[in-house]
């Protein structure tokens, strides 16, 4: 196998296993469209980067880890519904990394690649972001792993049973702003989210507990990564589009099979 492929099999195995139980959490919490919010921004993480001449994975974590924040102290205020909220920052982020962009005549980047994914290009440096940066982020989800599920399933007991409910959802979606950073590379801010939902509401109809469901997630997702990388190859179409496909073929194929309920 080529050095790039593997790099690419890598990299995207790596973020299939840190998406899945992040993944099962955004299915059943309903927060698939904050996770494309953190997407969106992604764009204005590569120009913070380009304007600070850092490591555009760090600046990308750096706006994700802010935009997060905003949008947790933006959900105490009552005068505009939570999903308002998400779209006005998701637009505004992107637009924004764009004017900043245009502001920079000297900088030259393919848009393509940052808004459909380049794994192809993944680099020792990106495997390192992304088995460093999403073990931390598992390693977190583990610790909360026990109050979180209390929240999703109720969160009003979990509160009542002493769960510091506000300091474990703000945590959550730190965690959640680190991951969406860690995949940008693989699949792109636009198809970002993909990793997140499908392969994890492809689990759901075989899981019997959240755990299993989790475990689940990240093979479909490692199936759909080895899937679209294949078929990439072979067919020499767009790869993170190829990986979004093949997860959503595993999707529909799921309901092919019989489950006893």
């Amino acid at each position: 196998m080529d050095d790039f492929l593997l790099r690419a099999l890598l990299g995207g195995i790596g973020v299939a296993l840190v998406a899945g139980p992040f993944g099962a959490f955004v299915v059943w919490r309903r927060l698939a469209y904050f996770g494309d919010t953190l997407a969106h921004s992604s764009l204005l993480g590569v120009a913070l980067g380009f304007l600070l001449h850092i490591n555009l994975t760090l600046g990308v974590i750096i706006v994700c880890q802010l935009l997060a924040l905003l949008l947790f102290f933006s959900q105490r205020q009552r005068q505009l519904a939570g999903d308002t909220m998400l779209g006005i920052f998701a637009h505004g982020a992107l637009s924004l990394g764009l004017v900043t962009l245009a502001f920079m005549p000297d900088v030259r980047i393919d848009l393509m690649a940052y808004l459909f994914g380049d794994i192809l290009a993944i680099g020792n440096s990106d495997l390192l972001w992304i088995y460093l940066g999403g073990g931390g982020a598992l390693i977190a989800l583990l610790w909360l792993w026990r109050p979180l599920l209390a929240i999703t399933i109720h969160e009003d007991l979990a509160r009542v049973e002493g769960v510091p409910v506000t300091r474990i959802n703000g945590l959550f979606l730190a965690l959640i702003a680190l991951t969406v950073a860690v995949m940008m590379k693989v699949v792109g801010l636009l198809l970002v989210t993909s990793l997140l939902i499908i392969p994890a509401a492809t689990a759901r109809r075989f899981a019997r507990n959240p755990e299993m469901m989790a475990l689940l997630a990240c093979l479909f997702g490692c199936a759909s990564v080895a899937g679209g990388l294949y078929g990439s190859f072979q067919w020499d179409t767009p790869t993170g589009p190829s990986i979004v496909v093949a997860a959503c073929i595993l999707f529909a194929l799921s309901y092919l099979v019989p489950v006893k309920r």
